[in-house]
């Protein structure tokens, strides 16, 4: 498979760094550890189930100095994590699927109050009818409640973008909780070799701890958290407001620093992810495809024998999905005459994926008709394969003569 999402920085004099044999799980459970949170909560469930218990495991070794709350559910999970936040603390946790929809209201809690709390989403597909394995509508589902998303490719992706989440989200421009979501089975449970930094490295990068510069419960400095506001008249109306600008100003500030954090992290270890955006194989294509999460590699190698055939394509990744990276990927798009969107998920209201409505809307600012198409694959754990990307290939190669709005296309319609 290929693995071009990971590139040696030319310019980085990488710090030593162990190889080992880990599935995507065990990856964030290490990442988490490397990043040296104060406090994690846990409730187990399907596919993240393993992850949390790696966790458990480093903290019983010894190997991750945390605190560690086994709660009675996932609400739970996350009011306790607040609370531990607004003391000060680096907090994490993990979850999916009905547990995520367990905890949607300290979810939304979380973002509005600003507390830098990362959160794994190992994600899995909706219900009903009854399904345990990956797709991506749990997290989209959440798309629009104030966290920074952003989505891993590799089993070293997510070991490497865990550790810069916490970064990320206690940056003093940001003061956001961060998703890290990576795709339930086929990376959760994929086996990778990856390259575990060595904790001084680590410690290196991550700084002087800062989260208690926002402390909030402090006895000495008494003061009300979460207010009730709202209402038409008085303080409340215009207090809310504040609070929703400034959350919509963190998350645009999100995409300088998560950009920054990347670079940073490419020079000092070596390896250079897209932190918003990438392309591959797009110079000199005429249209292209584009993806999101793990899928990425098996539309890689499509690409990349549509080329060797002669066709004109590329693909665009989006690795970070909220904010939506407007202008990063109104560049890409300025480069080609149509575009093929696959998502893992459904938009019901618009009869297409997510990120293919977002998508519009970027094509849409970028003031000239590109023709576009929707495709939707993957659900319930179902395998986007190489030869699913050659159909989204010929599909979207049609376009080009044949630009008329078309219906989604369901990749996985027949067995």
């Amino acid at each position: 498979m290929t693995t071009a999402t990971l590139e040696k920085s030319p310019q980085a004099k990488p710090a030593k760094q162990k190889v080992m044999l880990v599935e995507g799980n065990e990856a964030a459970a290490l990442g988490v550890a490397l990043a040296r949170p104060d406090m994690v909560a846990v409730y187990p469930i399907t596919p993240q189930s393993s992850l949390v218990e790696h966790v458990a495991k480093l903290i019983a070794d010894g190997r991750m100095d945390a605190d560690i709350v086994d709660a009675e559910g996932e609400h739970s999970v996350l009011s306790v994590l607040q609370g531990g936040a607004l003391a000060g603390a680096r907090t994490y946790t993990a979850t999916c699927g009905p547990g995520l929809a367990f905890m949607f209201e300290p979810y939304f809690r979380t973002s509005g109050m600003r507390l830098p709390i990362v959160m794994s989403i190992v994600t899995r597909d909706g219900i009903t009818p009854q399904s345990v394995w990956g797709g991506h509508q749990d997290a989209m589902t959440v798309r629009e409640v104030g966290w920074v998303q952003v989505y891993c490719e590799t089993v070293q992706e997510v070991l490497d973008t865990t550790i810069m989440a916490f970064k990320i989200a206690e940056h003093h421009d940001v003061m956001l909780p961060v998703n890290v979501c990576l795709d339930g089975n086929y990376l959760s449970y994929g086996t990778s070799r990856v390259e575990l930094p060595e904790q001084a490295e680590v410690d290196a990068f991550m700084g002087v701890k800062d989260v208690n510069w926002h402390v909030a419960l402090d006895p000495l400095r008494p003061m009300a958290v979460d207010p009730l506001t709202g209402g038409s008249s008085g303080r409340g109306p215009s207090t809310f407001v504040r609070y929703r600008k400034g959350q919509c100003r963190g998350m645009q500030n999100s995409l300088r620093v998560i950009e920054d954090i990347h670079e940073e992290w490419a020079q000092r270890f070596g390896r250079r992810f897209a932190p918003l955006v990438e392309e591959y194989r797009l110079e000199g294509a005429d249209y292209a495809i584009m993806t999101l999460g793990s899928m990425t590699g098996a539309a890689k190698d499509a690409i990349d024998e549509a080329r060797d055939a002669g066709r004109r394509v590329g693909l665009i990744k989006i690795k970070t999905f909220s904010p939506f990276p407007v202008d990063a990927l109104m560049k890409s798009l300025d480069k080609v005459q149509a575009v093929g969107v696959v998502d893992r998920s459904v938009g019901f209201r618009w009869n297409c994926g997510p990120m293919y409505q977002e998508t519009m809307g970027v094509l849409y600012k970028l003031g000239r008709h590109v023709p576009s198409m929707s495709f939707i694959g993957g659900l319930a754990g179902a395998d986007i394969t190489v030869g699913h990307f050659h159909r989204v290939i010929e599909a979207t190669e049609k376009l080009l003569s044949n630009p008329a709005p078309t219906e989604p296309v369901w990749l996985n319609e027949k067995d």
